[in-house]
């Protein structure tokens, strides 16, 4: 953004919508203003409020195309309401709360892609190494077996593993490293191996709260922590899908969540945008009162 001046941000528009030179005009200038802001110190930049930017126009001019292709721009989180949404017959729930809760969720899962790029060659080799574990495993030593009465009393002292022969693991290490080198090769993309991995359906809560009887789902995993382990399940894929389920567990451990949630919202509160479409579909002539 701070490379970008007004109207450099319309000559991109224009690549992707026709006409509409007010408009775009108005936003690019928003958008220097934002920057701006940014740029102040604290205490008057909370002086300095960012305004609403109203629309009007019939269906196709490029309303929400101008909206969106902004955010792209900046790589800023956007999220699209239908303001009908909330006045349908049966709806419940909050309106405010319930769009700056989707920006932020948005917001995560921008982060969220950022850092599994930032990680992703780290996390492919760490699942390559996972699935050489699957197709090659290591040689292990068997040890000795205790004896009744350490296994009765608890008691142990060290004794030294049986031995392995050790042609055989010679052997075994040289198959490994074949099939190491094949992995890369991408020679066995299409054998069909069993994984391990974590279960993606965690188990929710259907709530209603008092008041307005707002729904509200609780991530009972969430919720618990580390009370409970997560869930593993086995699953029997091809070479190549076992490579992205894996590398993106990799990339889970790899990245800091607690990092990851406060630059959204960050993020979320300086750059997002809310279009929130279709308010002439609840705006009446008559207006209101109060």
């Amino acid at each position: 953004m701070a490379d970008l001046t007004p109207r450099q941000i319309v000559e991109e528009l224009d690549k992707y919508i026709v006409g509409q030179q007010a408009a775009k005009r108005a936003v690019a200038v928003a958008l220097r203003n934002r920057y701006r802001r940014r740029r102040l110190d604290e205490k008057l930049r909370a002086e300095i409020m960012p305004r609403n930017i109203l629309m009007i126009g019939p269906t196709g001019v490029g309303k929400t195309e101008i909206a969106r292709r902004l955010a792209r721009l900046v790589n800023a989180p956007f999220v699209k309401v239908e303001a009908t949404k909330f006045t349908e017959v049966g709806y419940v729930g909050r309106d405010v709360e319930g769009m700056v809760r989707d920006l932020v969720e948005e917001a995560i899962r921008m982060v969220k892609r950022e850092r599994f790029e930032e990680v992703k060659d780290q996390a492919r080799r760490a699942a390559d190494e996972r699935l050489l574990d699957i197709l090659a495993p290591l040689p292990r030593r068997r040890p000795q077996p205790r004896s009744p009465l350490e296994a009765l009393f608890g008691q142990w002292s060290p004794q030294p593993s049986e031995p392995e022969d050790p042609e055989l693991q010679d052997q075994q290490r040289r198959r490994r490293e074949e099939i190491r080198q094949r992995l890369l090769d991408g020679q066995l993309e299409d054998e069909m191996v069993e994984i391990e991995v974590d279960d993606r359906t965690p188990p929710t809560l259907d709530v209603f709260t008092g008041a307005g009887m707002e729904e509200m789902t609780i991530n009972l995993q969430d919720m618990f922590g580390g009370m409970f382990p997560r869930r593993r399940k086995r699953r029997r894929c091809t070479v190549r899908e076992a490579r992205e389920l894996l590398a993106q567990e990799e990339a889970q451990k790899l990245i800091d969540m607690d990092q990851v949630h406060a630059e959204a919202v960050a993020r979320a509160e300086q750059d997002g945008i809310i279009f929130l479409d279709e308010i002439d579909k609840i705006a009446g002539r008559e207006g209101g009162h109060g």
